[in-house]
This record gives structure tokens, sequence and C-alpha cells, in this order.
């Protein structure tokens, strides 16, 4: 069977494909002239500049890091069910509604998306990230990756490293202060951050200036 190799050209293609169709979900009153162009956006989905990690964003939810700002992309119906702890809802559909332009452009806090899986949140994430908007990240792996990482974390064996222990005790930490393998529509609980161990570096450290869907 012939290998199917996809050239820098097709990629970019799918991505201007991608983004037609979130432009044309969106209401055209809505709509401003993009700033980067799809080669620029496609560089940055290969890096992975997106992403930031469970583990990170748990630590900032349990210690009430006031920068952080976790935004739920899903439909308003989903949201109220359950979200993150602090987090606003902003359903994929209106995110370049101008009533949200102050949230999503700006310098000072650090702008989280998330859904279920992680297609709707890059989504949003493409279409602020064209609008030259900065301080705009996606969780890896949405709720669902968040529900077995940070709620309902497996022991690793004990022979494993310790690096591996290590962030199994900070991801037991965390889900206890955040409800025990439960999503939340509250605030976050009260647990001393000093009662966590604090997770291991996970690549880059992200700057903080000032399945599917």
């Amino acid at each position: 069977m012939n290998k199917i190799t996809y050239t820098p050209r097709v990629i970019t293609a799918a991505v201007i494909l991608i983004l037609g169709f979130i432009i044309a979900a969106v209401p055209k009153n809505t709509t401003t002239p993009f700033k980067l162009t799809p080669n620029q956006i496609l560089n940055e989905l290969k890096n992975g500049n997106q992403y930031l990690e469970p583990d990170m964003i748990a630590q900032m939810i349990v210690e009430k890091n006031p920068s952080l700002q976790l935004i739920d992309v899903r439909p308003q119906s989903e949201f109220e069910k359950f979200s993150l702890p602090g987090a606003i809802n902003i359903p994929i559909d209106n995110i370049l509604s101008p009533e949200y332009t102050d949230i999503l452009h700006q310098d000072v806090m650090t702008n989280v998306f998330y859904a279920n899986g992680t297609t709707h949140a890059n989504e949003a994430w493409m279409l602020v990230r064209q609008l030259g908007y900065l301080n705009n990240y996606v969780l890896r792996g949405g709720l669902n990756y968040w529900a077995e990482t940070i709620m309902n974390p497996q022991h690793p064996a004990n022979t494993s490293p310790d690096d591996e222990l290590a962030r199994y005790d900070f991801r037991m930490g965390a889900s206890q202060a955040l409800g025990g393998g439960a999503l939340t529509t509250s605030a976050p609980a009260d647990a001393p951050s000093a009662s966590l161990p604090k997770p291991k570096p996970q690549g880059k450290k992200k700057k903080v200036a000032g399945g599917c869907s």
C-alpha cells in the first residue's frame, strides 16, 4: 500500500478550509480583518504554542491565580450543567461578537479556551489568533483529558520514576481540592495551596503578559 504524504501546501490548504468553515458559521457583521496569514497560524499549530497543560491550570485554579480566565466555548446548555471553577461561557458561535472583544483582546489575563475535547477550543484560538489577539490558549485535551488526568488520576507503578510519582501526588491533591472527581459550577475550594506538591515543569513556561468538541 502506498504511503500518503501531506505537503505543506496541502496542510495549508486544509487550514484555510477549516478557517473558512469557522468564519462562515459566524454572523458576517461580527467579523474583522485577519492580521495573521494561514501559514503563520499553521506554524504555531505545528509547534503546539496554543496549549497549556492540565497540571498548570489545576495549580492556577487551586492557588486562585488572578491572571487566569477560563473560557468555556461549549453551548450554554452544556456550560450550565457543569464547568471548571470560575469559568465564563462564550460559545464558539459567538466568539467574534464585539461584546467579547475586551475579554479576548487584552494583555493582562491568561485566557484558556476549553470544551469537551480540543476541536472547538482550537477553532476559537485560531480565530482570535488570526486577529492578532495575544494571551489566548487552549486546555490540552479539554474536559475529557482533565477528568482523566486531574480529577481521576491513575496511580503509576511503584517502580515509576520519581517525577511520575510526584506528578500523581500533585494531581491527587488537586483533585481533592477541586471536589474529588467531579466537575463543578462553584468557585474553587478554599484548600491552602501549600498543601499541594508543586507540579514538575512541563515544557516551556508560558509568559503571562500583564475526542472532539
